[in-house]
């Protein structure tokens, strides 16, 4: 084997017969990708020195996407074509594409959460700063960090040059200036610094760039407005602007100008301008001044110029003045003048009198100047006179960040108190983008059952569907009137069952996006889980302060029955996933599993004896079995007809604990209280997932009991109980320095006092440290991806089979040779069934393409199920990237027409699901080119009428002219004759 893989081999000894290849599976995690076939020898009697052929995967998880989550404290930025738009989320970064409706995490993550940001001039690096002042430049090529380095301090601002060749730092009462790497400046250090201002005498806070990147204008808490050039010239030294009573919260320059425009936080505005233009700036050269040269004696001091001695007039010397070099230089030096002060914030609180100026933009080839406000209202004014066009109001809570896209036309603005992310086309008073994230945690997740659309619940009472292609939420639903529990997608309808603390069950219709139906029990009840039958007949959900188990009949809404004999806190409930099955198993704190068919037996049940409080209980895709997770960290798989054991996994030191900063126990104590609270089985039913509360989430083989895989959610230390160790340095002989109170005066005046003991909150605001943890998780019913409700977010996870090297049934005339012979010689049924065999996609897509369509029906029909599978994942990444797409269409059509009902009864849903998410995405995109081809083919024929319409015209007009010359003419012919 290669040094660079480490490789595990595991198999069962059997006695292999001669004549025959036996098939080892071995999964491994490569160093580097490349291509490897490799043959094990064995020794087995009298045949030595045997070729076995062996599987080599590749199993990966990787991270796709953040949902749920859309803005976080920091900055907004569009890209320089303004098509796209970038927003910090926690520690992770994420571009919202404008045009073609979708959003992208990058797969970069920092240590702490990012709270400053700006992008190059060409758009091709990132630089982002976290809380801690550690400084990632990420590549938007690569999607990876390029240079590192740490500020060791808090960066409020950050902003590129024009041109490219510098980057300026607000870091505390100074601003650094470093060389920018990239081929403008022809290097590639990172952080080259090459110059340090300051001149603050507070916290600087915001920066802008002249246009021709000479003049750096900084604004900070000490309500002036610093100058400084980033050359040395002789008519301009470092310059401050005052007239404000707060802190600035923006200073902009205008276009090919260095007039500027200064905002502070009590929303005065001041207009400068500028006595010298772009252009006028006199470099000063670094010139040693020359002494002057004796030409006479030393005796010659003593005499005395007569001409010289006579006293000069006033006259005299004023023309002097203004000959002399200083009085020029001076005519020509920098200097400002206020033309105007305004107050834009006497508007806002006429009806908020404590709303104060959070943010601000401009943009200065348009003129406009956008303004938001802490009580959730931004303005758009017109420069210099301040003239408004435009408001809004989009919450109540603050805009923390504004941005305008390349030709001002959109405007984007952050609320990060709500989570909200908004992008507005002032013009047309139309919304280009709109989400909004949970204010709370997300609590409950589901996937829909071809696995397009995931559901979130959330502690703020709401329940969201997003499209897991687009990353966009495209409906919210409100009624719940306090947190969400639990939610379950029926299988075969379109619509999604939610259970809330309200005492209500609703049910809301996916498709024309209302609440179709609520159920309700006798007494008010606290529902903590809910599940749906496979029929989409029946709902149960189980009460948290009353023991009881509610069953309830979707179509008339009312209550069927009622199932006792919990004796405590029913803390989950699911029913089969089976078709004709109406089994339904249940876990409470009273230790027991029980397992109801309530529709034919009533309330009569099976009772199984945990060893420890049930958590949480998930079926196998297969019907068969249960998975029950328990107080004391097991994992139980019980088989249901039997009512038997048959595993059992301890996952508690799996599970992994970090300690919180007020923990007075270490990490290794509190572990002994964590549990999984959490299950998912994958779709195959061969691996379950398992979180809890902690950073890891756990995989398990269902077969072999053990752990295959366990990795971390989020490396943010801006969470609490990340770490497993508390930092030394903030341990003292009085205690934890964490748990001393840090209070600010919020906007408005108030004070954030955060509350003993509460782990969950307003994420958004940061105000508290939440505590990490993953609240629920699920397999997409296709099997390419799972998803967790985290602390941070929605988190979607890839699962990358980069399979290597995977034949099936090889036989050792099985190869590309064969393959191709067989296709030339037309015998196109052996090619097809030797390809699969091989289990390589490019020779399969080869021999698809090379059957003609008139044998597809006939192939289709000769081949077995075991093919058919194979090849319906084939044909699903086929569709996405092929032109063929009508002669997919045919062999799919062949395909569930004659083997349709046999993939069904055999459970094949990942690889039909696969294929109809495929087959849909090629309609969406077939259907707006055709769309737009109509439109464009309408207005070609509608503008050729208007011109063929318009020649006639002119034509008309050219003969009646003509015509009308003509009897002129003649009328001036027979005057003249007359005459």
């Amino acid at each position: 084997m290669p040094d660079e893989m480490d490789v595990v081999l595991s198999w069962s000894e059997c006695k292999l017969q001669k004549g025959t290849n036996r098939l080892l599976e071995v999964t491994w995690r490569p160093a580097k990708e490349e291509v490897c076939r490799h043959k094990l020898v064995f020794c087995d009697g009298k045949q030595k020195n045997r070729n076995i052929f062996i599987r080599f995967r590749s199993v990966e998880l990787t991270f796709q996407n953040l949902l749920g989550t859309v803005h976080r404290e920091g900055g907004l930025l569009f890209s320089p074509d303004g098509n796209c738009l970038i927003s910090t989320v926690g520690n992770r970064i994420t571009i919202f594409d404008l045009k073609k409706n979708k959003s992208n995490t990058l797969p970069v993550e920092s240590r702490y959460n990012y709270v400053a940001l700006d992008i190059n001039a060409n758009g091709s690096a990132l630089l982002a700063i976290n809380e801690e002042g550690e400084a990632h430049i990420i590549s938007l090529i690569s999607f990876s960090i390029v240079h590192r380095h740490r500020f060791n301090g808090i960066c409020r601002n950050v902003k590129f040059s024009p041109d490219g060749k510098h980057v300026a730092v607000c870091k505390g009462n100074n601003v650094l200036v470093f060389k920018a790497p990239g081929l403008v400046t022809g290097t590639h250090n990172a952080f080259e610094m090459e110059r340090v201002f300051h001149g603050a005498y507070d916290e600087t806070t915001c920066l802008n760039w002249s246009s021709d990147s000479k003049i750096l204008a900084v604004g900070s808490k000490d309500m002036a407005t610093k100058l400084y050039s980033f050359e040395r010239f002789k008519n301009f030294r470092m310059y401050s602007l005052g007239s404000h009573t707060d802190e600035i919260v923006g200073c902009f320059f205008e276009q090919e100008s260095y007039d500027l425009i200064t905002i502070s936080r009590n929303g005065q505005t001041c207009v400068w301008e500028c006595t010298v233009k772009p252009g006028e700036l006199e470099v000063l050269k670094d010139q040693a001044p020359a002494k002057k040269k004796k030409t006479s004696d030393d005796n010659e001091e003593d005499d005395v110029d007569i001409t010289k001695s006579v006293e000069k007039t006033q006259e005299e010397v004023e023309e002097s003045l203004k000959e002399s070099p200083e009085c020029k230089a001076e005519d020509n030096k920098l200097l400002y003048m206020r033309l105007a002060r305004h107050y834009l914030a006497d508007e806002v609180r006429k009806e908020h009198q404590e709303a104060v100026l959070t943010a601000a933009a401009y943009h200065p080839k348009a003129r406009i100047l956008v303004t938001g406000f802490s009580c959730g209202v931004f303005f758009i004014y017109e420069t210099p006179d301040m003239n408004l066009i435009h408001s809004l109001s989009i919450s109540e809570q603050k805009i923390s960040s504004i941005a305008l896209n390349q030709t001002g036309e959109w405007v984007a603005l952050g609320c990060s108190g709500i989570g909200q992310l908004l992008v507005w086309e002032w013009q047309s008073e139309t919304h280009v983008m709109k989400q909004q994230s949970h204010m709370l945690n997300i609590t409950c997740l589901s996937y829909s059952s071809d696995g397009h659309i995931v559901a979130t619940g959330g502690g703020d009472g709401k329940v969201k569907l997003w499209k897991v292609s687009s990353g966009f939420c495209f409906v919210t639903f409100s009624e719940h009137s306090s947190a969400v529990t639990a939610l379950a997608f029926c299988a075969s309808k379109n619509f999604i069952v939610s259970s809330s603390l309200d005492g209500t069950v609703r049910a809301f219709d996916i498709t024309r996006y209302r609440n179709f139906k609520t159920f309700t029990s006798p007494r008010l009840v606290q529902f903590s889980c809910v599940s749906v039958d496979s029929s989409g007949e029946f709902v149960a959900a189980g009460g948290q302060d009353v023991f009881e188990i509610y069953l309830w009949s979707v179509k008339t809404g009312r209550l069927l029955e009622i199932l006792s004999g919990h004796e405590g806190p029913v803390s989950s409930v699911v029913f089969s996933p089976g078709l004709t099955s109406t089994t339904m198993a249940s876990v409470s704190w009273d230790k027991t599993l029980r397992t109801w068919d309530a529709i034919e037996k009533g309330s009569s049940h099976e009772v199984i004896e945990l060893l420890a409080e049930g958590v949480f209980v998930t079926f196998n895709p297969n019907g068969v079995e249960v998975a029950v997770a328990t107080l004391d960290g097991r994992i139980s798989v019980f088989e249901i007809r039997t009512a038997t054991q048959v595993a059992s996994i301890e996952g508690r030191n799996d599970l992994g604990s970090g300690r919180s900063d007020n923990d007075l126990i270490t990490a290794k104590k509190t572990l002994e209280a964590k549990c999984f609270s959490t299950l998912c089985y994958s779709a195959d039913g061969a691996y379950i997932l398992a979180a809890g509360q902690s950073k890891n989430v756990c995989i398990y083989s269902v077969k072999e009991n053990l752990l295959v895989r366990k990795f971390e959610i989020t490396q943010n230390r801006s969470l609490d109980a990340v770490d497993d160790y508390i930092n030394r340095r903030k341990l003292t002989e009085f205690g934890n320095m964490a748990l001393i109170e840090e209070r600010e005066l919020r906007e408005g005046g108030n004070v954030a006092i955060k509350l003993p003991g509460v782990r969950s909150g307003e994420m958004s605001k940061r105000t508290l440290k939440p505590e990490v943890r993953v609240l629920s998780l699920q397999f997409s019913p296709t099997g390419q991806q799972w998803a967790a409700a985290t602390t941070e977010g929605l988190l979607i996870y890839a699962l990358n089979s980069g399979i290597v090297f995977d034949p099936w049934d090889l036989q050792a005339d099985i190869t590309p040779m064969g393959i191709n012979n067989a296709l030339k010689d037309q015998d196109y049924l052996n090619a097809l069934i030797m390809a699969v065999k091989m289990n390589e996609a490019n020779h399969i897509r080869q021999v698809i393409e090379t059957i003609p369509v008139c044998d597809v029906e006939l192939i289709v029909s000769s081949l077995g199920l075991q093919f058919i599978k194979r090849l319906l994942y084939i044909f699903a990444s086929a569709l996405d990237a092929s032109k063929h797409v009508q002669f997919y269409l045919k062999w799919l059509k062949h395909i569930m027409t004659i083997h349709g009902s046999s993939l069904v009864q055999q459970g094949n849903k990942p690889a039909l699901v696969a294929v109809l998410q495929s087959v849909e995405r090629r309609n969406e995109q077939l259907s707006k080119m055709c769309d737009y081809n109509q439109y464009m083919t309408d207005y070609v024929r509608y503008s050729q009428k208007t011109v063929v319409k318009t020649l006639d015209e002119d034509h008309d007009e050219m003969n009646g002219k003509s015509d009308l010359d003509s009897e002129d003419e003649d009328a001036f012919m027979d005057n003249s004759v007359l005459d």
